[in-house]
Order: structure tokens, then C-alpha cells, then sequence
């Protein structure tokens, strides 16, 4: 059988020759005696020896993996482990007993993260992601369970187990060993771990802030809802670390989390895509960006919407009064450059208000027209005849108010663009494009006497 598709269950039913193992020196009468009493009894049973005597089984697991590579072996003291912590998550916490201080417990599953078997790398790192997280506060970098004395190999130090996670979880993402359960564990893995700070770190330094952004993007199974749910999860975890908003800032994740805000119903992606919003929301431009990216506009459809979770509620009353801090900072000038470089022009008040043009008319030659220029290009590429009318509109304002006005909007080959539009199905369209040709006809002399 493929490795790939074996289950917890149909490993556990097998009969490991442990007596074999024993004469040949690779575990103890100790660890056969224990063994053999935990081996294929029912889940009360094996509860029962956990509580008991819980590290000393912990030992033995770890020893076997430590000294046995036969495959069939490691999967099965692997499924063992997974078991027992699924039974009782807290259980995790007996690789960190005090009796367990000369043993490397972080070792073999780290090592076996980089198996081609893709049941063993699944497990391990399941297994060694759940222990990471539940060691004790005051353990430092410098060893995981002890000190290594007696000249011993060095114990692997937690930076060790952590930054080999990251690097085995990004390549994963990258490329995954399963086609189908390969990214959805390193998701789920890196949802635990992003909590460390030096997760964080790694996982930017890793270039791995890129590997989320793809997974940003509405869900419908309840499979890829909880794919998105805990890549969202990262999202948040890293929007707590400066590095990873600098990266944040310049990607696509942004326009990504609002889409989703716009189209889940499931209320633990608007919370989390809501809190992170709001975390970003103070850093850079990133407040401007919401705006721009019309979000006042989905907290307001979300805060219609019946929400019980309080701290949903919350996030989108946050949401809402920093995108009106936001609105307030902006000028008009700002806002107006921000609509017309994303392509979506509407008859917002300073289109047609004479105070913005007089006051703002300069500003229209940075960086060599650049807001005129993109202007022009989207009487070209846009198919929205609110947004063309509106162009059309914005540019006879242009003719009217620059004292080059016409020579300019004539050498950026305006003309032939808006003439097109004078034929436009969309009455709207064609009436203002009908406005600039004149004024671009009659110059900025007698375009005043025109009105729109």
C-alpha cells in the first residue's frame, strides 16, 4: 500500500517483532516489558499506563525512534504517539518531564520530517508542532530537554526544532510531498508555530509570506474554508510582526482578505480576516489602501449582517472608526489619485466641485502627468461606462483649469480616444465625451461657458 494513503488504524494493527529487537540489543527487557503491555490493548487500558507511569512510555517511544529505522516500525511507534495525543492533547506535555532531562525528545521527529515516506513526515510533524507548543515558559534556546553532559552529542536546542519546522513547512508549501494533504498540514502546522517569535523571523526570512498569499481566496468545501480559515490564521499571527507588514504592504493580500470579507458567511474567516484588518489598518499606507479598496463600504454591509461573535463585533466597530480617521487624513487630492489608479471612477463630490480643480489643478503634473496618463489609458482598457463617463468628465475639467490644458490632453493623443466614446451606447458616456471634445475644441478661453 501506498504510504501516502495509510491510516493511524491500519498501522496500529500490526504485529511488531519487538522480542526480536530485544536480542539483538536495540531496546531493553524494560522497554520490551513496557511495550508488550501497552501493545493492542483498548484505549482505557493504555489511558490507564499513561497516567501511571506516562514519561516512561514517552522514553521508550523516543528510543525506538532514536535506534530503529525499519519503516514499518517507525510508522507504527509513530501512530502510537499521534494516537495517544489525539486521545488527550495535554498528554504532549510528558516529553517535557522533569525524568526525561537526559533524553533528546526533539531529535528523531525532526530528523524524520526529511523521510520520503509521507506518513512518517506527517506524523512527525504533527507530533514534534504539538510538543514545541506546550513546553515549558522558561525553556531557552539552549537545550530542549537537559543539559548534554558526559561529552555527549549536543541536545537539539528548540531554535534548532523550530527553524528546521519552518524550513521543512515552507518546502512543503513550495512543493508538496502529498498532493493533497501536503499543504493543508503545513497550513495547519504553521498556524500553531507562528505564535514564536522566531518562527516569525524564519518564516520571513524564508520568503515565506509569499507562499500564503496564493491560499487567500473564497472557499466553499468545508475542506478549503478551513484551508483559508487557518492560512487567515498566519495572516494574523504575522501582522504582529513589523518584517512580515512590510511584506504584507506590497503584496496582493490585501485586495485577497477583502474579497473573502465580501464573500464568507462563515463566521471564524470574517473574524479573523477583520482582526487582521484592523491590526493593519495604523501601519503605512495601509489605511489608505482600505479606503481605496472600498472596505467602508463592506463594514458597513458586515455590520448589517447578524454576528454573535463579540469579538467580531468588535473588530468591525475598530474597522470602522479607523477608516474614518483614515477618510479624514486623506486629501481630497490623495483621495482622488488613489480612485483613479485603481480604475473604478464614480461621481464622488470633488469631481464636479470647481474648488478641488482651482486648488488641486497643479498637482496634476507629478511625476510627468502621471494621474493624467493613466487617465488617457483607461478610456482604453475600462468597460464601465460610469467610470468612462466619469473620465471623460475629469478630463474636460483638466482642459478647463490647466492654462495647457488642451496642448497637453492633445499630446497624450486624448482626442481620438474620447471621440470614440461620442458614439458610446451609454448616454452618460457620450455626453461627456461630448463635453471634452468641445472644450478641447474651444480651448480654456471659452470652455467655462460650457456646462456639464
Amino acid at each position: 500500500m501506498d504510504q501516502a494513503e495509510l491510516s493511524t488504524e491500519q498501522v496500529l494493527r500490526r504485529d511488531i517483532p519487538w522480542e526480536t529487537y530485544m536480542s539483538t540489543k536495540l531496546i531493553s527487557s524494560t522497554s520490551l516489558q513496557l511495550l508488550r503491555r501497552y501493545d493492542h490493548r483498548s484505549e482505557s487500558h493504555r489511558a490507564q499506563l499513561l497516567d501511571d507511569d506516562g514519561s516512561a512510555y514517552v522514553r521508550v517511544f523516543v528510543r525506538v525512534l532514536r535506534d530503529i529505522f525499519k519503516e514499518d516500525t517507525v510508522e507504527y511507534v509513530l501512530a502510537l504517539i499521534d494516537e495517544m495525543l489525539a486521545a488527550n492533547p495535554k498528554r504532549a506535555r510528558l516529553f517535557h518531564d522533569s525524568t526525561l532531562a537526559d533524553e533528546d525528545t526533539y531529535e528523531p521527529f525532526l530528523r524524520l520530517l526529511w523521510k520520503g515516506n509521507w506518513f512518517i513526515q506527517e506524523k512527525s510533524c504533527k507530533i514534534l508542532a504539538l510538543i514545541v507548543s506546550v513546553r515549558p515558559k522558561n525553556q531557552n534556546g539552549i537545550v530542549s530537554n537537559g543539559d548534554a553532559s558526559n561529552g555527549k552529542k549536543p541536545f537539539t536546542t528548540i531554535d534548532d526544532v523550530l527553524i528546521g519546522l519552518v524550513k521543512w513547512l515552507c518546502e512543503q508549501l513550495k512543493k508538496p510531498s502529498h498532493p493533497i494533504r501536503g499543504v493543508p498540514t503545513a497550513i495547519n502546522c504553521l498556524a500553531t508555530l507562528l505564535k514564536e517569535p522566531v518562527v516569525r523571523s524564519s518564516f520571513v526570512q524564508a520568503d515565506g509570506v509569499k507562499l500564503l498569499v496564493p491560499l487567500i481566496s473564497p472557499a466553499s468545501t468545508q475542506q478549503s474554508i478551513q484551508l483559508l480559515y487557518e492560512t487567515c490564521l498566519c495572516i494574523w499571527l504575522l501582522s504582529y510582526y513589523e518584517p512580515a507588514i512590510e511584506y504584507l504592504a506590497t503584496s496582493r493580500t490585501l485586495p485577497r482578505l477583502i474579497d473573502v470579507v465580501k464573500s464568507s458567511t462563515k463566521e471564524k474567516v470574517v473574524r479573523v480576516v477583520c482582526s487582521t484588518l484592523k491590526n493593519l489598518m495604523s501601519r503605512g499606507t495601509l489605511g489608505a489602501q482600505m479606503v481605496d479598496l472600498q472596505l467602508p463600504q463592506v463594514v458597513q454591509s458586515l455590520k448589517a449582517q447578524a454576528w454573535s461573535d463579540e469579538d467580531l463585533l468588535e473588530a468591525l466597530n475598530s474597522l470602522e472608526e479607523g477608516l474614518k480617521d483614515n477618510i479624514k487624513k486623506l486629501s481630497s487630492f490623495d483621495k482622488y489619485k488613489q480612485e483613479v489608479l485603481l480604475g473604478h471612477l464614480d461621481w464622488s463630490p470633488m469631481h464636479k466641485d470647481p474648488i478641488f480643480w482651482r486648488e488641486n489643478i497643479t498637482n496634476f503634473e507629478e511625476n510627468d502627468f502621471q494621474i493624467l496618463r493613466v487617465l488617457v489609458t483607461i478610456l482604453d482598457t475600462s468597460s464601465d461606462p460610469r467610470t468612462l463617463a466619469v473620465t471623460c468628465f475629469d478630463l474636460s475639467q483638466f482642459i478647463q483649469h490647466h492654462p495647457a490644458g488642451r496642448i497637453i490632453v492633445t499630446d497624450l493623443k486624448a482626442k481620438e480616444r474620447v471621440m470614440k466614446l461620442m458614439n458610446h451606447e451609454n448616454a452618460e458616456v457620450t455626453k461627456n465625451a461630448l463635453l471634452c471634445i468641445q472644450r478641447l475644441f474651444l480651448g480654456a478661453k471659452y470652455a467655462s461657458f460650457l456646462q456639464a
